[in-house]
């Protein structure tokens, strides 16, 4: 198993749109999106942020993420993090932020790295911890049927 990274590329983004398998995935990669996810939306979003990022894994793109706010020796904010069905819970999420840390750290020489997780994204709330972030703030949010959401901000040192 050989894993990766690098810069998304535009022919990532259908095999990264296919990711989400229903509209609450959809949700929690990216909010503001309409489901279905087009290339467009997603090639929207990539044009719009900083150093979006693939992992690979034995040369297929595994997940994606980027960063939706960055300051030179700021903040980085992680977003749009997804990984492929097939591959999940086999830590490529949690090497994929790792990267995104050290990206944060080395071009942007960030102070702390933050990212973002509804409550009900099990998954996200039990990795981002092991990983080192700490909640720090909730926020309520809507999800696309009207129910209420509590969105858990988290951050580490970077």
């Amino acid at each position: 198993m050989t894993i990766t990274f690098r810069a998304v590329e535009a022919r990532d983004v259908p095999r990264i749109c296919g990711f989400a398998r229903n509209q609450e995935e959809q949700f929690f990669f990216f909010p503001a999106a309409t489901w279905p996810l087009t290339d467009d939306q997603l090639q929207g979003s990539i044009d719009k942020r900083s150093d979006s990022t693939v992992i690979e894994l034995d040369g297929v793109v595994a997940g994606f993420a980027n960063f939706y706010q960055w300051a030179e020796a700021g903040t980085c904010t992680i977003g749009n993090v997804i990984v492929d069905p097939e591959v999940r819970g086999k830590g490529i999420g949690a090497q994929l932020i790792e990267q995104m840390i050290t990206i944060a750290r080395t071009r942007h020489q960030a102070r702390e790295v933050t990212l973002s997780c509804f409550n009900t994204n099990v998954a996200g709330l039990l990795l981002y911890p092991k990983l080192g972030f700490t909640p720090f703030a909730i926020e309520e949010r809507q999800d696309p049927q009207g129910r209420r959401l509590a969105l858990v901000h988290l951050r580490i040192a970077a």
